[in-house]
């Protein structure tokens, strides 16, 4: 019942749906009835008055009931639409609350294909259900009661043709149930492998990968086929089938109204009525057969929509915001963390920090001994397995999420832009920054100057992922977006990797002048970045092993000292 409360809203829709779809079906079981008089009385017993009368009759009837069935597409059509539009719109905001670990754990692929797909076999079920299901019902109880009205003896036919027709669905979706959760999963590798490729698509043309890739996608692809064809198999072997049995049936009822016409005990038009109605019953018995693939393919999609509905959001925030007499302190104690996949082994070890408001510092290491993994608890963006991290003197878990993010900025590795104007995605750090705090972020990250020359300038749009940018040219962008919140804790997570030296003494000497106030932790490869903060922290496999000034750990930190003997600079070569 977890999806009842999205149908709740709609629930007069629903209702109204299958109403208007008894009087269409009402009006269609007269057709024949109308059809044996015509036959009876106005053809064979030359009774022209009765036969206009009777077909003035039948065309009214059709008008109404194609009104009804009209009426009962748009009220399905708005339920269930609607149903499916709230459910993409809830899937998509669990997904905006998953913790970085939730998302990795369902993968972009199937997130994607959950969202899109899965909510789309949801919506055509409940279309179907309120719809087709109800008309076949109908369709199957009314045709029997007419049929029987006419002739008792039909019943003999229906008896022997609906056991024979329950018993060869029942087979079939047996085995193609599991098919359909087989199914969801490969449109699951499809959808990762595409969006990878689109994602990735310079570093697979700068390395002349595309055959790879192609191969890579025609395997899934494949994979996807297959699982398709082999339901296909299972679904086309079951209708023909079902036919047989229906016109073995009406050979069936044509033989037994032979036998009553000649005994005078029915007319031609009435066994003509009676072939009508069975056809009726037994094709809502198939088409109600037909459903159950998209109910077993939506009941798959509703178990996937369930999974990630009932996520509990791993990394919460607290209700109330708390009362903090510091501003900008960051402190770590004792802590310690581990990826969850990476089997308890920790990335961070024993970590014991303090930073001041106003410092600017520097967390230098090895690639993989832990830097980015230290300042992405601060946001939390992950939470400590042991251990406490504050924030202006309280623990971030005691933030609402929301408050702790507004008090820090954050450039990440990978600048992400988004297809929007330049103002826009700089707009992202405060969304109701005026062109002047967007501008002074700009020239406060040495954007503004390619900006300006921009076609439009800052309103020229940037594409998607700012794939018309350079890596330069990115990183100073989401600088700018991270500097126009004005934080109180402000982090580049190696994010001037891609400025040259130049360029990146102008921002640093910006950010000292005009966020004097702003505490900085800069996560740095070179030592040219990070030898003037006020100190630095030695990461090594996931532990302190030295902090300082740049002076101080030449003297006493060997891992520091050999980190600059690999940069110093050499007959031709640059640092």
């Amino acid at each position: 019942m977890r999806f009842a409360k999205y149908i709740k809203p709609y629930l007069g829709f629903v209702l109204a749906a299958p109403v208007c779809m008894v009087g269409e079906v009402t009006f269609d079981l007269l057709q024949p009835k109308l059809m044996s008089k015509i036959v009876d009385g106005g053809v064979l017993g030359g009774d022209m008055q009765l036969l206009v009368r009777t077909g003035i009759l039948m065309l009214v009837t059709i008008i109404i009931g194609a009104c009804c069935g009209s009426a009962s597409a748009g009220f399905s059509g708005v339920a269930s639409q609607s149903f499916s539009r709230d459910i993409r719109n809830d899937l998509f905001t669990r997904v905006m609350r998953l913790s970085f670990q939730q998302t990795d754990k369902f993968t972009t692929g199937s997130l994607i294909t959950r969202i899109t797909a899965d909510v789309t076999a949801l919506q055509q079920m409940l279309d179907m259900l309120i719809r087709n299901c109800v008309r076949n019902i109908i369709m199957f109880t009314g045709g029997i009661v007419m049929m029987l009205s006419l002739d008792v003896s039909f019943g003999t036919v229906i008896a022997a043709a609906l056991p024979v027709q329950a018993i060869i669905v029942i087979l079939i979706m047996r085995r193609a149930n599991p098919l359909y959760e087989i199914t969801a999963k490969k449109l699951d590798s499809v959808n990762t492998v595409m969006q990878e490729n689109v994602s990735g698509a310079r570093v697979v043309k700068a390395y002349v990968r595309e055959r790879r890739e192609e191969q890579r996608f025609d395997e899934a692809n494949m994979g996807l086929a297959d699982a398709n064809l082999r339901v296909q198999k299972l679904m086309a072997f079951m209708s023909p089938t079902l036919m047989i049995i229906m016109n073995m049936s009406v050979l069936a009822v044509i033989y037994i109204g032979g036998f009553r016409v000649e005994a005078r005990e029915m007319q031609v038009g009435e066994v003509m009525a009676a072939v009508t109605y069975l056809t009726q019953v037994l094709h809502g018995v198939m088409m109600l057969s037909m459903m159950f693939p998209m109910m077993s393919r939506a009941a798959a999609s509703a178990k996937r929509i369930g999974e990630v509905l009932s996520e509990d959001t791993a990394v919460k925030g607290a209700e109330n915001i708390p009362e903090t007499h510091e501003r900008g302190t960051v402190v770590f104690k004792n802590v310690t963390f581990a990826y969850p996949s990476s089997s308890g082994i920790p990335v961070l070890s024993d970590i014991d920090i303090e930073i001041k408001q106003g410092e600017n510092v520097a967390v230098l290491g090895a690639t993989g001994s832990g830097k980015s993994s230290l300042v992405g608890l601060i946001p939390r963006f992950y939470d400590a397995d042991e251990g406490e991290v504050f924030v202006d003197g309280v623990n971030v878990r005691e933030y609402p999420l929301d408050e702790l993010r507004r008090r820090v900025g954050i450039v990440l590795q990978k600048s992400e832009l988004f297809s929007d104007t330049a103002a826009g995605n700089i707009r992202w750090g405060k969304e109701d920054a005026t062109d002047g705090e967007i501008h002074a972020a700009a020239e406060l990250a040495q954007a503004d100057e390619f900006i300006s020359k921009l076609p439009d300038g800052y309103n020229s749009m940037i594409a998607e992922k700012g794939a018309s940018l350079s890596g330069g040219q990115k990183q100073r962008m989401s600088i700018a977006r991270a500097v126009v919140k004005k934080p109180e804790i402000l982090i580049f997570d190696d994010s001037t990797s891609a400025l040259d030296l130049g360029t990146e003494a102008r921002l640093r000497r910006a950010l000292a002048e005009k966020l004097s106030g702003t505490t900085v932790i800069t996560i740095a490869q070179r030592i040219a970045s990070v030898r003037d903060c006020d100190r630095i922290f030695v990461l090594d496999h996931g532990k302190i092993v030295g902090s300082g000034t740049h002076e101080e750990l030449l003297a006493v930190c060997d891992t520091y000292k050999d980190i600059c003997d690999s940069q110093r600079k050499t007959d031709g070569g640059e640092e």
